[in-house]
């Protein structure tokens, strides 16, 4: 007798494009949410557009947040107990978003996105990311009820910050070969349409990575909609694996070695490089992953992520000890083998 079942959450509402922060409230207004709002924002984004958010609702509360950390969590859940909001809207990039999204896991809320910055995924996904001392926490949430992106803020927002969401995006090449060979080699549940949509968002940026460029709202459109869709997949597994494979892994080992030398997004696409070379050698799409980036102005070598050869080194022999996530990695990789691969991909010199 066939028993599966599933539960897919996925936003109701997603706005993107020119001007629509001013539709903000019109988009609630169709959730059909009651209570006051608790706007969760930071420091530069309230600056920005917090105003243009809180004409849009009557008697808003707002909190100001200025990290993101499992005690930021807990202050948001004394505030929004205070004001008893019916519903959260998260004004800004990672931190408020990551946060208001805890909460609102937590208070049993809903909570609306408003991206200013399109640095990763978690705009529309249902995890949040959450440092902890020298390591960061992945944490499943509900996702957002709304997703509403207005591509005339993020096309201002600093390129840096674009270009770390667009390599985050194109990472997604090899979390999905990790995923498939996990399927192969563990068993693990694997969903065809999360996979593909996942790739096809990674292809969606490496193909017009030429035509991505600063200051442009073309550009974000691009990217947002990539961005969305990474989190669609990642509902849609009920997981982040089509996400988030061994690149992610070295990621976080960074996190823990060499924290605060580069953006989240910058990591995984550098690691990328590498693990598509780990999967299909030197015949594989690592130069295209490396030179997508490259046009992107996103890092591709050790040196420009601020690291030394020694630290990259180290977090690619160790990443696999992370989380019990079986991926290219597994077991491990000895580090003449890591010399080799950063060496051959030019992440390395010697």
């Amino acid at each position: 007798m066939f028993e599966k079942t599933t539960w897919i959450k996925l936003p109701r509402n997603v706005l993107v494009g020119h001007g629509v922060l001013d539709d903000l409230g019109e988009a609630v207004g169709e959730l059909y949410l009651t209570g006051r709002p608790l706007i969760v924002t930071s420091p530069t984004p309230d600056d920005i557009a917090g105003d243009r958010v809180r004409a849009q609702f009557d008697d808003p509360a707002t909190a100001v947040v200025e990290e993101a950390s499992f005690d930021a969590v807990e202050e948001l859940k004394e505030t929004a107990e205070a004001v008893d909001p019916g519903y959260l809207i998260a004004l800004g990039g990672g931190k408020p978003i990551d946060i208001a999204k805890m909460a609102a896991d937590h208070l049993g809320v809903g909570f609306v996105s408003v991206p200013t910055v399109a640095s990763h995924d978690g705009i529309v996904s249902g995890r949040s990311s959450i440092p902890e001392g020298d390591t960061r926490h992945s944490v499943a949430a509900d996702p957002p009820l709304a997703v509403v992106a207005d591509t005339t803020l993020i096309a201002d927002a600093p390129w840096r910050l674009t270009t770390a969401g667009c390599a985050d995006i194109i990472s997604n090449y090899t979390a999905v070969k990790d995923w498939r060979l996990a399927r192969r080699l563990r068993n693990v549940e694997y969903s065809e349409y999360a996979g593909a949509l996942s790739e096809m968002t990674a292809e969606l940026l490496v193909e017009n990575a030429d035509m991505i460029r600063p200051g442009l709202e073309e550009s974000a459109w691009v990217v947002v909609k990539a961005l969305v869709s990474s989190g669609v997949a990642m509902s849609i597994a009920g997981s982040s694996r089509p996400a988030s494979g061994a690149e992610h892994l070295i990621s976080h080992q960074l996190d823990r070695t060499a924290p605060g030398r580069a953006l989240h997004g910058h990591q995984v696409g550098v690691a990328s490089i590498m693990t598509e070379y780990l999967h299909s050698g030197e015949n594989g799409e690592w130069t295209a992953i490396r030179d997508a980036l490259a046009e992107l102005d996103a890092p591709t070598t050790a040196a420009e992520l601020g690291l030394d050869d020694a630290e990259l080194i180290a977090a690619l022999t160790s990443a696999h000890e992370i989380r019990d996530r079986y991926t290219i990695l597994q077991g491990g990789i000895n580090e003449a083998a890591a010399v080799e691969v950063a060496t051959a991909t030019g992440v390395i010199e010697r």
